[in-house]
């Protein structure tokens, strides 16, 4: 039986209804971008205040709660969503695993460092909240550009351009001090996460 061949612009139609069903999906549901963005938000200010005011370095292992708590419920929440919303899309699977090789590469920085910690003694702590200001962006701003959503567009680029100041501080040889280093990264969360969040759950009410 031959195929049939679609034409460019049955083509463009295609593609336009894949990427208007997968941004209704996330237009329709902000909540995984909340419960991120309010879990590092919140361990953020959490070992801050606590390594501040005891002086102990055994508060920083808070900071393994994001990756347990987030690691668990996102695949609980997103599996919920996609019984709602019915068969993935083409653009849902790209996103899908887009944020899958952000969470793979989270992990193994975190091995890695992990080991540099034990074995050499050698902390190498500051790095993970580095990385996570360049790769976490760039996957929202890749996210926005693919299911066409502003919130999650400027919010990927204010997110790179925080982490863009890390990087140079980094290659500049300065300290990251916890006075102004963790105020930024909440910042960035913030504007990458629970503002995009609660712009979407509106924008879903208001459907």
């Amino acid at each position: 039986m031959e195929e049939k061949k679609l034409t460019e612009r049955e083509s463009i139609e295609l593609i336009t209804s894949m990427i208007s069903r997968t941004k209704e999906r996330y237009i329709g549901d902000g909540n995984i971008l909340l419960m991120w963005g309010y879990l590092v938000v919140i361990v953020t200010i959490t070992v801050w205040v606590l390594q501040a005011t005891t002086l102990r370095r055994e508060w920083l292992w808070l900071w393994f709660l994001i990756p347990l708590v987030g690691g668990v419920a996102t695949p609980l929440m997103s599996r919920k969503r996609h019984l709602k919303s019915g068969v993935k899309t083409y653009s849902d699977n790209v996103t899908s695993r887009l944020w899958a090789i952000v969470g793979v590469s989270e992990v193994i920085l975190t091995i890695i460092c992990l080991c540099l910690a034990q074995l050499l003694k050698v902390n190498a702590w500051s790095s993970m909240l580095v990385y996570t200001l360049l790769v976490v962006p760039f996957a929202e701003l890749t996210q926005g550009l693919i299911v066409r959503e502003k919130c999650l567009v400027y919010g990927g680029l204010t997110g790179l351009a925080i982490g863009a100041i890390f990087i140079c501080s980094v290659a500049g040889q300065m300290v990251l001090y916890a006075h102004w280093f963790l105020p930024l990264f909440i910042i960035a969360f913030i504007a990458m996460m629970i503002v995009p969040g609660h712009i979407l759950n509106y924008k879903a009410k208001k459907r």
